[in-house]
């Protein structure tokens, strides 16, 4: 392991100017960043401990919505009351996700930058445009069974691999970010890249920000039918093979007023195809237009030989994880 220099800023604007330094990175929970360190994937030449910063673990009402701290840890933000009443889609994705002791540790603000869990881009020993752009991606013709079928490109077939994330994209969430020379807000669908030409930037992050919190809108017409279906290979500590985060909001009628879908552990960034959900809007809410909305999700999907099983399973997770929130809320 390569020597780092190791800083605590007391607030926002040390730690900005801390991690100004070329080779810097920002550490909280650290239980990906340090895995990445240990082999040797990346070799930051400072560590910037964002921990001591006061405020930044905030969980708070705004408005009609709420404000998720960065440094929040992932399992206070689940158990919290007001997360768990308005925004349960994100409190079950992230029980879903890694075990109790990392959500004890991890953050809500380290969560959103985790990297892909490719076996190639952890392998130091074998070529990844990833980690080494321009390099290869020996995934498209080998070890691909966990990998993309959305979304890719020539130069890569990596998968984001977080469950949080995958409802915070449901949920039309907001990154704010901070710099040396201002704060700007970026939307949760374009805070997330998809691989294109440049696979080892992962997000439109720019040198020098930092994330300070998320915030949701008001969500409450989801609260009461909504679903998250993660599709693993064993019960706990695993990622996604498929996910769904799946929300609606139902008429008195049963027909759709309102819908999300969004997918994890297919694609560079969780995805989400707005024209799927206008598909279901004034429909009865049932498995013929749920199966329709799966197909629309899935168009243009592509497997690489091991993961080609991902598109029905993709399908039918869809089609679950709908019939589950439909069905929620009805009288026994």
């Amino acid at each position: 392991m390569n020597p780092f220099d190791f800083t605590q800023p007391a607030d926002v604007d040390a730690a900005l100017a801390a991690l100004a330094a070329p080779g810097a990175r920002p550490i909280a929970g650290g239980t990906n960043l340090l895995d990445l360190i240990k082999e040797g994937v990346m070799t930051p030449t400072h560590l910037v401990d964002i921990n001591p910063i006061a405020g930044l673990d905030t969980i708070a009402e705004d408005g009609a919505g709420l404000r998720l701290g960065a440094l929040a840890r992932n399992a206070d933000t689940a158990c919290h009351p007001l997360v768990q009443e308005r925004y349960p889609l994100l409190a079950a994705a992230i029980l879903a996700g890694a075990s109790p002791q990392l959500r004890n540790m991890a953050t809500n603000g380290g969560n959103l930058l985790q990297r892909t869990r490719c076996v190639y881009f952890y392998d130091v020993g074998t070529p990844c445009n990833k980690r080494e752009p321009g390099t290869g991606c020996p995934a498209k013709a080998g070890i691909n069974r966990q990998l993309a079928i959305l979304g890719t490109s020539a130069q890569c077939i990596a998968t984001h691999p977080s469950d949080m994330c995958v409802a915070l994209r449901a949920l039309d969430a907001t990154v704010h970010v901070r710099a040396a020379n201002g704060e700007r807000s970026i939307p949760f669908a374009g805070f997330h890249r998809l691989p294109g030409d440049t696979p080892d930037v992962d997000t439109t992050l720019q040198p020098g920000e930092l994330i300070t919190h998320i915030t949701l809108p008001d969500a409450r017409r989801f609260a009461q039918r909504c679903e998250y279906v993660k599709v693993r290979d064993r019960l706990s500590y695993a990622f996604a093979v498929v996910s769904v985060a799946a929300a609606l909001d139902l008429a008195a009628d049963g027909t759709v007023r309102a819908a999300r879908i969004a997918l994890g552990g297919v694609a560079h960034q969780p995805w989400r195809v707005e024209e799927a959900e206008a598909l279901l809007v004034g429909r009865p809410a049932g498995e013929t237009a749920f199966e329709q909305a799966a197909e629309r999700v899935l168009r243009g999907a592509r497997g690489y030989g091991q993961n080609d099983f991902k598109i029905p399973l993709a399908r039918n997770a869809i089609v679950q994880a709908l019939t589950n929130a439909a069905r929620k809320g009805d009288k026994p």
